[in-house]
């Protein structure tokens, strides 16, 4: 008989793995919970952030028919009046041209965008609303922003985008200034874009760099980029357009999303901003959930508010990234009570206790991912079925396993089941290798079944593999490491995601060699 790489009549092994693992992930919750202490900010005021009111479920800017009433408009700029001096919009449509006249009243004055597009026709109607609106609330305006990202998206030539900024600053009247904005690396592109305006905004968002940055060196970035762009365009006023940090979302590389670095990001510009003489404007106001169909979860989590209106964070004292952490706690106790319920009488109690917790535990995250990243109701169901499907093939491992310990002989590994794993685990694989940049990584959902295959499999439960087994745990270990090499290895859920792609390997690795074994003993 091949020997199992630990007794197969000790059910400490698995009890003594199994228990690292729920006090692991315990104390990741509890982390999680625990208050941060960092920089408070300079002031409670801010000079400017970028208003768009699309916030309540099915709202979006791509919607023609969308429309925010005067009355919600004026709701919304009263709360921000106590934080904020100004705010910056994009667009006339949907409403927003009378954005200008309701800042009025509440003491604050307004960057006024202008869309622009690829269509002249749609162009033409924006930018006459525009000057309509700029000449009937002059007093209103800190700027009139003509163009936003435009080159970046490649929907106007340079000189095209310049003749509309000219066209408009030709309209205004005296002291209005006219300005163009886009990410930094595009003014240096086209720095004729220069010539046309009164003043450079540009864009410097350290997570969405090119070479991501770390939220510990991101403000140390911006203040490299701005003295860059101050020395590419000197005697030329340059105003940080927008900038800011996602609080949810997929890290990129070291440039992790999460509702603390949000505040440690906001609270070091300000403190940086205070002591250099720089316009600048903070993205954004409220989160936007129609942004998620565009960027993935990250997208709709930059705001400062959330989608009820409600601060974020404060400005002072410590900030808690997960306040509910305890409830994850109480998942595991009721998953340890769940699995010893349903678990039968057979086999070890402590294995299927334990089994429970860890699952509950890594299902909590996985809800708690589904929370920030779920956009409707088909979403919802689409993910809380594989969640279901995770907790039953959990559960059954668990019930093996917490036989297996006990000395009964070992049971095959269910070819249906364990291949139905490996294809959803190597799909999941692919779409992150191929178009990973907005995709999230389901880890709580799959870690439960990856673990158990891999305890079982440790404890003699094994079969002699099929190719398309050994296919798609080659193809998923592979496309996992291409995974971490993209992040460069500095996400650690890349590496977290390549070890669950491993111990769903693991049975094919071990009955390989039991398989050798085997024969050489023939």
């Amino acid at each position: 008989m091949p020997a199992a790489p630990f007794p197969l009549r000790s059910p400490w092994p698995a009890r003594g793995l199994l228990a690292l693992l729920v006090v692991l992930g315990a104390l990741w919750w509890w982390q999680l919970g625990r208050p941060v202490a960092l920089p408070d900010a300079p002031s409670g005021r801010i000079a400017c952030v970028s208003y768009a009111p699309f916030r309540l479920p099915g709202e979006t800017p791509y919607d023609p028919h969308a429309f925010v009433s005067p009355a919600r408009i004026d709701a919304d700029l009263r709360v921000l009046s106590q934080r904020f001096d100004c705010v910056r919009t994009y667009s006339q449509a949907y409403g927003l041209d009378a954005v200008p006249a309701i800042a009025a009243r509440h003491g604050m004055r307004v960057l006024m965008g202008i869309w622009l597009g690829r269509r002249a026709d749609e162009n033409a109607a924006e930018i006459a609303r525009g000057i309509a609106t700029a000449r009937a609330h002059p007093e209103a305006l800190r700027g009139v922003i003509v163009g936003n990202e435009v080159l970046l998206r490649g929907e106007l030539a340079p000189e095209t985008l310049a003749g509309y900024v000219r066209q408009v600053r030709a309209a205004l009247p005296a002291g209005v200034p006219v300005t163009y904005a886009d990410v930094w690396e595009d003014w240096l592109r086209y720095p004729q874009m220069a010539e046309a305006v009164d003043y450079l905004t540009i864009h410097i968002l350290p997570y969405w760099e090119d070479e991501p940055v770390a939220p510990s060196r991101a403000v140390g970035h911006v203040a490299e980029v701005y003295a860059r762009m101050r020395r590419a365009f000197p005697g030329r006023t340059v105003m940080i357009g927008e900038t800011g940090w996602p609080s949810a979302g997929r890290a990129r590389r070291a440039a992790r999303p999460s509702l603390v670095n949000e505040a440690r990001y906001l609270r070091s510009f300000l403190t940086y901003a205070a002591t250099v003489d720089m316009p600048y404007n903070v993205i954004e106001t409220f989160d936007q959930p129609w942004k998620r169909a565009q960027e993935g979860t990250v997208g709709g989590y930059w705001g400062l508010y959330d989608v009820q209106a409600r601060p974020k964070f404060p400005m002072t004292g410590p900030v808690t990234e997960e306040p509910r952490w305890w409830l994850a706690w109480l998942a595991a106790a009721a998953g340890a009570g769940l699995f010893l319920g349903i678990g039968g009488r057979r086999g070890d109690r402590a294995v299927l206790a334990l089994a429970g917790a860890g699952t509950l535990l890594a299902l909590a995250w996985q809800l708690r991912q589904m929370s920030y990243a779920c956009r409707n109701g088909l979403e919802w169901t689409l993910a809380g079925g594989g969640c279901l499907l995770a907790l039953i093939a959990a559960w059954g491992l668990a019930r093996a396993l917490a036989e297996q310990v006990t000395g009964r002989p070992p049971r095959p590994l269910p070819a249906l089941w364990y291949t139905a794993a490996l294809f959803a685990l190597a799909w999941f694989d692919l779409l992150l290798a191929a178009d990973g940049r907005y995709r999230d990584f389901p880890l709580g959902a799959f870690m439960p079944v990856a673990v158990g295959y891999a305890l079982l499999a440790g404890h003699g439960a094994r079969r002699a593999a099929l190719p398309e087994q050994r296919l798609l745990a080659a193809a998923g270990v592979l496309f996992a490491a291409l995974v971490v090499a993209q992040e460069r290895g500095q996400d650690p859920v890349t590496w977290l995601w390549l070890g669950l792609n491993l111990a769903l390997a693991l049975p094919l690795v071990l009955g390989g060699r039991a398989h050798q074994q085997h024969a050489a003993e023939q």
